[in-house]
């Protein structure tokens, strides 16, 4: 995520340093935003850039970006990020942390739906509304970015007036899993003879001790599962099965082409240009890049949706009979591809006080709440219209919901 921020005046400029920009600021054009002017006044380049990231440098790492390098792992990727840009481009500033309230544009290139929801749950939760109305000073635009191997998007969110990250749920796939009878009985792929050995082998075998859980980071427990996989892929004639395809079976990690990762970089900074200098009209708003077979490229219009639970500003409603169970209302916040919750915790607010109707991650508090789960909404003391509060690790904001019942 970053923060960027004009400032013509640095003595760091040399001749003829801003030609190429000038070009778009200084003259007009085909697809110039109509409230633009060119001027010479115009915004020249960006000068401060606030890197923020909270996690380490990995080994994983170093094939994907182009920032890092092996004496870097180990490090704060914010840190080296930021001194690589600090001696890479004269006159920039570029601290490693900030606050995002101080923040103009958020540019993300996250690895996770869940990270996403959560930085695009924060901006929300910044905007100010007044008398109903938004205020249009308190939006924080988010540039989004994501790759798949050869595949790519990237997208423009204004939050409070565009689609966000949870109106659009429904176009992140979910994570493959392979059926069991598959991985046990029936293995035709490597990935099924890794999955055999990582879910059932390893728990049987144990073979670091005792309540040892598999660690994908660990080189020692890759080697044992790369070794038995091959094993598990000889009786059954599959070829395929190597070291870095069990780390990545094992991680959930899909390949990264440098390529693609550069492409939807340059996408997310043209529309970082184009915002904060209103030169152009930012993308409207979702861009889809495919270059498996040559290259292709699309752009739609995401909408915004009235009911989601992220931006809608009104609590979502919530079917279910008098006599449906807990459980099924947390099945459904959890399979819901709108919803896609994670570990949700259901609070309400019953006689004046909260009531924690389960929780799932503190382990006391589960216990004591566990046999709610297996309770049917009227049992619990539910009513028609009631409102449930949920909090999860997909947003920094608890998400309320209507209960309405249905015959």
């Amino acid at each position: 995520m970053m923060l960027v921020d004009g400032d013509a005046g640095s003595t760091s400029d040399w001749d003829d340093r801003w030609n190429h920009i000038k070009k778009f600021l200084e003259r007009s054009g085909p697809f110039m935003h109509p409230d633009f002017e060119p001027s010479t006044e115009a915004l020249s380049g960006f000068r401060n850039i606030h890197v923020v990231d909270m996690d380490n440098i990995d080994v994983s790492n170093l094939n994907r970006q182009f920032l890092f390098r092996a004496k870097d792992v180990g490090r704060p990727k914010a840190d080296v990020a930021a001194d690589f840009i600090n001696s890479r481009v004269p006159g920039c500033f570029c601290p490693s942390f900030y606050l995002y309230l101080e923040f103009h544009i958020i540019v993300c290139g996250l690895d996770s739906i869940v990270a996403r929801r959560w930085m695009n749950g924060m901006l929300l939760s910044l905007l100010v509304y007044e008398d109903g109305v938004l205020d249009p000073s308190s939006i924080i635009p988010l540039i989004d970015g994501g790759t798949e191997g050869f595949k790519g998007n990237a997208r423009v969110i204004l939050p409070g007036m565009t689609a966000c990250i949870d109106c659009t749920l429904e176009l992140y796939p979910p994570q493959i899993n392979f059926p069991m009878c598959t991985i046990a009985s029936m293995p035709r792929l490597p990935e099924h003879c890794i999955e055999y050995v990582r879910i059932l082998q390893w728990p049987k075998e144990m073979p670091f001790g005792d309540d040892m859980a598999l660690d994908g980071d660990d080189p020692e427990h890759i080697q044992w599962v790369y070794q038995k996989s091959l094993e598990r892929a000889a009786e059954f004639s599959i070829t395929g099965v190597t070291y870095r395809l069990t780390q990545g079976v094992v991680k959930r990690i899909i390949p990264a082409v440098a390529s693609t990762n550069a492409a939807i970089a340059a996408a997310c900074a043209t529309e970082v240009f184009k915002i904060a200098s209103s030169a152009y009209l930012p993308l409207n708003n979702y861009m889809v890049f495919n270059d498996v077979d040559g290259l292709y490229t699309y752009t739609f219009e995401a909408e915004r949706k009235e009911n989601c639970s992220a931006c809608s500003q009104v609590p979502s409603d919530l079917h279910f009979s008098p006599s449906s169970k807990l459980q099924e209302v947390l099945d459904y916040l959890t399979e819901s591809t709108s919803l896609q919750m994670k570990s949700p915790a259901i609070t309400t607010t019953m006689d004046g006080k909260n009531k924690t109707l389960y929780l799932q991650s503190v382990a006391s508090i589960e216990q004591r709440t566990r046999p709610n789960l297996t309770k049917t909404l009227k049992e619990l003391g539910l009513a028609d219209g009631q409102e449930l509060a949920v909090a999860d690790v997909t947003t920094p904001q608890t998400v309320l919901f209507k209960l309405c019942f249905t015959s």
